[in-house]
């Protein structure tokens, strides 16, 4: 069984999430899907769909070879928070994550050699403190939101507002690393 291992993705933390677990992609392919969420889905369903049409779609290019999919949504009940494109979409999100507490689901997929699908979602709580204006316009000035789900990096400047977090931080950061490490191991991927 060819050994290669595809990241369908060109984020840099999921790439060095699995550098730190001892895992480095043969190549890195980002996956050009519609990333929209259906009407009626849920964060969790969203994020496990993304992951795994990311997988699929690169896998039907390099079927020959093992191809990782994640992806990362971050939801307030049903609501989906989108990945902060604009300073307000970032503030819009800040103010609505502000005080409270929100959950983080990622997803994450591998396509096999011998044409399986394995996948995980992972859900993790955060709770942030009470943002007030001040703290909004000075993470926003940052930049650090640029792209990221529901308007915030938990590894960068934000941690600061984290009061707490029940369960996985990678997973917060883009890549749940232990479910990745034991789908890697058992369809018998090896470095």
């Amino acid at each position: 069984m060819n050994n290669s291992l595809i990241l369908a993705s060109s984020s840099p933390r999921r790439k060095a999430l699995l550098e730190m677990i001892g895992v480095t992609p043969t190549q890195i392919i980002p996956a050009d899907i519609d990333e929209e969420p259906r009407r009626g889905e849920t964060p969790r369903v969203l994020a496990l769909r993304l992951a795994k049409e990311k997988a699929q779609a690169i896998a039907a290019i390099h079927g020959d070879a093992f191809v990782l999919g994640s992806d990362t949504v971050v939801g307030c009940g049903r609501r989906i928070l989108p990945k902060a494109e604009t300073e307000q979409t970032a503030r819009d999100c800040l103010e609505l994550l502000s005080g409270g507490a929100h959950r983080v689901f990622s997803g994450v997929a591998l396509a096999t050699p011998d044409g399986k699908l394995l996948s995980r979602v992972v859900e993790t709580r955060v709770k942030v403190r009470m943002l007030d204006k001040l703290a909004i316009e000075e993470y926003v000035a940052s930049g650090e939101w640029r792209g990221k789900a529901g308007g915030y990096a938990i590894q960068g400047l934000f941690a600061k507002h984290i009061i707490s977090i029940i369960g996985s931080h990678p997973s917060v950061m883009g890549l749940p690393v232990y479910e990745t490490a034991n789908l890697l191991a058992g369809a018998g991927w090896r470095k």
